[in-house]
């Protein structure tokens, strides 16, 4: 889950991270007042689910209040589209206001899992204020990394070895590891999936100053953290991925294609994608029901086919082991007779209870096209949305 940088900054705060003076602004006359609070430049920031606002023009410095009025009602009610948005973009409803920062360095800190060790890492790099990604193909040297051991948590030798290694002097060092241990404790207490600071400014009289920040949280923890639920924008998240996650359907992720797939399992479903990829098509969605054997999970899914205006045909592809073969086939059925289904059905079902899965469907009288194989079905699916009957 994703929040803003106005709440995001708000946590950090609550932890011991300094950030500038400032608040969020749902309207031009609130920004101009909280602008006239400042009393001197500030900047007006768009609150969007999205990186890149800067080049995208949804960053405004002030010099004045009147400024900051304008700024706010030049974004507020608009779509600000950003390189990470696609051209539809996303809205814009409210903006940050707050003081502009006399910086005299940037720097980039950030903590994630490390896919490769299952740890958390600690990245810093003096390259701060630029897309961390463009410091990783330009200068890789200059990004720093740090495994940290869970059992005994980041440690303060390990903070003084990156504030090394980011050319800070010895005040300096203190300083920034102590902010490296609250922005670990943020993320381990608050369950992140990433606590990120770019940039991490150091002003003229050698303050730090979260200038930007972004948190994403782990939807598997977010049961326990009612608080941070309530500050989930719903208005800035894909349509239909809310309408997955209030159909309990949690693995759902909305692509560009036109090939709706319900499969079961994280692997096999990207495995789908990559064979209708292979095939010719595209795939419109990431779907993966789980082993849950509930047909609602099944009906639900379709549901989710039938609300999305893109997909010109379906492929269910199910490999049964702990999900039964004949639960898969019983919410087929019940998906058909509950909604008005008008594309095709590729169907590839394989494993437990194989056999009475396949009578079910063999005898509900409803017309789906039936695959062989794994391929066999991204085959005919690529086909079907391509009105090529079989």
């Amino acid at each position: 889950m994703k929040i803003h940088e106005y709440q995001a900054k708000a946590l950090l705060s609550q932890y011991g991270i300094p950030i500038p003076r400032g608040r969020v602004a749902f309207d031009p006359v609130e920004a101009r007042e909280i602008a006239a609070e400042i009393g001197r430049k500030a900047v007006v920031k768009a609150q969007v689910y999205a990186g890149g606002r800067g080049k995208a023009g949804g960053i405004k410095i002030v010099n004045s209040s009147e400024e900051a009025e304008k700024a706010a009602s030049q974004l507020i009610g608009t779509r600000l589209v950003t390189h990470q948005t696609g051209a539809e973009g996303v809205p814009v409803s409210k903006v940050l206001v707050e003081e502009a920062s006399e910086v005299a360095r940037e720097l980039y800190l950030s903590i994630l899992i490390d896919g490769t060790s299952h740890l958390p890492l600690m990245m810093a790099s003096e390259a701060g204020g630029v897309e961390i990604e463009q410091v990783a193909r330009s200068t890789p040297e200059r990004i720093l990394r740090c495994e940290i051991d869970p059992a005994i948590g980041f440690q303060p030798f390990q903070g003084r070895k990156l504030a090394y290694g980011m050319n800070l002097d010895g005040g300096q060092v203190a300083e920034v590891t102590r902010l490296m241990t609250n922005l670990y404790k943020l993320f381990v207490e608050k369950d992140c999936s990433l606590a990120e600071i770019n940039p991490l400014g150091i002003t003229a009289e050698g303050k730090l100053l979260a200038l930007d920040a972004k948190l994403n949280f782990d939807d598997n923890a977010l049961y326990r953290h009612k608080d941070l639920q309530e500050l989930q924008d719903k208005e800035q998240e894909e349509p239909l991925e809310v309408q997955a996650r209030d159909w309990g359907i949690n693995n759902y992720v909305k692509m560009d294609g036109d090939i709706g797939c319900m499969v079961n399992g994280a692997g096999l479903a990207m495995a789908v994608n990559d064979l209708i990829q292979h095939c010719g098509g595209r795939a419109a969605n990431f779907l993966d029901i789980g082993t849950l054997n509930n047909p609602e999970r099944v009906i639900n899914s379709f549901k989710m086919f039938v609300a999305d205006p893109a997909i010109k045909a379906v492929l269910v592809n199910i490999f049964g082991g702990m999900a039964r073969v004949d639960v898969i086939a019983r919410g087929i059925v019940e998906a058909y007779q509950q909604l008005d289904i008008r594309f095709p059905v590729v169907v590839r079902l394989a494993g437990t209870n194989l056999e009475e899965g396949q009578r079910i469907l063999a005898e509900s009288g409803i017309s789906f096209i039936q695959a062989r194989d794994f391929y066999d079905g991204a085959h005919k699916a690529v086909q079907a949305a391509r009105g090529v009957t079989q």
